[in-house]
C-alpha cells in the first residue's frame, strides 16, 4: 500500500491533534476512559484517508496516549475497530453519516465488547460483558457527531477541499 506525502501529513496532524486534545474531554468508565475527541478523529480519518490509514492513526494515538500516561490499553481495540469501520463504510457508501455509523458500531458496540476480555487479562478488571458498552457508545456518539460537523465545515472550504482531495459526500 502506497501512502502519499499528503496523506502522511494529514495522518501526522490527526495523530498530534488526537494525542494533545483527547485528554481534555473524557467519559470515565471504570478502568477505561472514553475519549470523544478520538472518535471524532476516527470519523475524519476514515473519510479523509480510508480504513487502513485510519487504523494507523487510531493505533498511533492510543500508543502515544499510553506512553505519556493519559490513556489505557482499551484505546486499542475500540479506537482501531471504530476507525476501520468508519473508513470502510464511508468507502462503500460515500456519505459522512456512514463513517459516523461505522464509528458508533465499531467502537461503541464491537470495541466495547472486545474491551471486556482485554480489561480482564491486562488490567485485572472483573466487569460484566456490557459494562463498557454504555460509556463507549455515548462517547462514540458524541465524538461521531463532532467529527461529522468538522467534516462538513472543512469540506465547505475550497482550499481544504483542494488539499484533502474530493472526498465530498454525494448526499446526506
Amino acid at each position: 500500500m502506497k501512502i502519499s506525502i499528503q496523506k502522511l501529513t494529514v495522518m501526522a496532524m490527526l495523530v498530534a491533534i488526537g494525542t494533545i486534545c483527547s485528554h481534555l474531554l473524557y467519559i470515565p468508565a471504570g478502568v477505561a476512559k472514553a475519549f470523544p475527541v478520538q472518535h471524532a478523529i476516527n470519523v475524519m480519518a476514515g473519510v479523509m484517508l480510508g480504513p487502513i490509514p485510519a487504523v494507523i492513526v487510531a493505533f498511533s494515538i492510543g500508543l502515544l496516549r499510553n506512553l505519556i500516561g493519559i490513556g489505557s490499553l482499551l484505546a486499542f481495540p475500540g479506537g482501531m475497530i471504530g476507525a476501520f469501520l468508519a473508513g470502510y463504510l464511508y468507502k462503500k457508501g460515500k456519505k459522512y453519516t456512514f463513517a459516523v455509523i461505522g464509528e458508533w458500531v465499531g467502537t461503541g458496540i464491537i470495541g466495547a465488547v472486545i474491551a471486556v476480555p482485554v480489561a480482564a487479562v491486562f488490567l485485572g478488571s472483573k466487569t460484566g460483558a456490557f459494562f463498557f458498552v454504555t460509556p463507549f457508545l455515548v462517547s462514540s456518539i458524541v465524538g461521531g457527531v463532532i467529527g461529522l460537523l468538522i467534516l462538513r465545515i472543512l469540506f465547505k472550504n475550497a482550499a481544504a477541499k483542494n488539499w484533502l482531495g474530493s472526498n465530498e459526500e454525494k448526499a446526506l
